[in-house]
């Protein structure tokens, strides 16, 4: 049974930074990609970031500069790292991992920025 723990999340003032967390007892070359999701209280899940197991990166427009997804494959943990924070950003922040047997998604994490 895959497990995805997310950590970080908070509240933080327009302009600040969070670092998210996401870890799993299974080794992260099971999964082909690991990213970031987030969902806006009345909107669907949207992709934030992602890396696959070549480290390849992929961002949404919106956090592009902002933020950087990373990986360190001896703690099986895969970082958000949130700067320049606005108050649009305010979500719920999900971890989302992709193996060829399924698809893994963590329990969230709010995340809320303020002016």
């Amino acid at each position: 049974q895959v497990q995805l723990v997310e950590s970080g999340g908070g509240l933080v003032h327009s302009g600040g930074s969070l670092r998210l967390s996401c870890a799993t007892s299974t080794n992260l070359f099971s999964f082909y990609s690991m990213g970031w999701f987030r969902q806006a209280p009345g909107e669907q899940h949207k992709l934030v970031a992602t890396i696959t197991n070549r480290d390849n990166t992929n961002y949404a427009d919106s956090v592009k500069g902002r933020f950087t997804i990373s990986r360190d494959s001896a703690k099986n943990t895969v970082y958000l790292q949130m700067n320049s924070l606005k108050r649009e950003d305010t979500a719920v922040y999900y971890c989302r991992f992709a193996a060829d047997r399924g698809v893994y998604w963590g329990q969230g994490t709010q995340v809320t920025v303020s002016s």
